[in-house]
C-alpha cells in the first residue's frame, strides 16, 4: 500500500499542513498551490474562523469559489450580505470586493478555490495589493 500517490499527484492531510495565522482568530491551511505543485493552475485551501471573526473586505486578481464546510457564515459580496450555512457555496469574479464573517457561536470553516496560481489580495479600504499568503496577507479580526 502506497502512502502517497506518484508525482505530480498530491495527497494532503490538513493536520500535517502548517497553518498560516491571519491574526484575530483566523487561520488558513494551504492545500494546493504554486508552493507544492509546478503544474497546478488553481490554488486551494481551508480557512478557519473563530466565533465573531472575519477578514476585511478585499478582492482578488482571479475568480474565487468558497464552500462553507462548517458553521454559520455571512458573506458580503459587492455590497450585499448573505447568510450561509454548511454546504452553501459562492463564486466571486476577479476584482469584486467580498469577505466572509463567522456569525455563529462555533468555529466556521471554509474551503476555497482560486482560479489561478499567482493570487493577489487587494484590500478595499486601502487599495494595498499583496501576494496571497505572504507576510502582509493578515487582517483577521473580530467583526464587531
Amino acid at each position: 500500500m502506497c502512502t502517497k500517490p506518484a508525482e505530480p499527484n498530491l495527497l494532503i492531510h490538513p493536520d500535517e499542513v502548517e497553518r498560516f495565522d491571519r491574526g484575530g482568530g483566523v487561520a488558513t491551511i494551504p492545500y494546493v498551490g504554486k508552493w507544492n505543485s509546478e503544474e497546478t493552475v488553481i490554488t486551494t485551501g481551508q480557512t478557519v474562523f473563530q466565533p465573531g471573526n472575519g477578514l476585511p473586505l478585499h478582492s482578488h486578481n482571479v475568480q474565487e469559489s468558497v464552500l462553507i464546510l462548517e458553521g454559520q457564515a455571512t458573506a458580503e459580496i459587492d455590497g450585499e450580505f448573505f447568510d450561509l450555512e454548511a454546504g452553501d457555496a459562492t463564486w466571486v469574479p476577479a476584482g469584486i470586493p467580498h469577505r466572509f464573517l463567522n456569525r455563529g457561536e462555533g468555529v466556521m470553516r471554509i474551503y476555497w478555490v482560486y482560479g489561478g496560481r499567482d493570487v493577489t489580495r487587494t484590500m478595499t479600504a486601502t487599495g494595498e495589493t499583496f501576494e496571497h499568503l505572504s507576510a502582509n496577507d493578515k487582517g483577521g479580526a473580530p467583526t464587531s
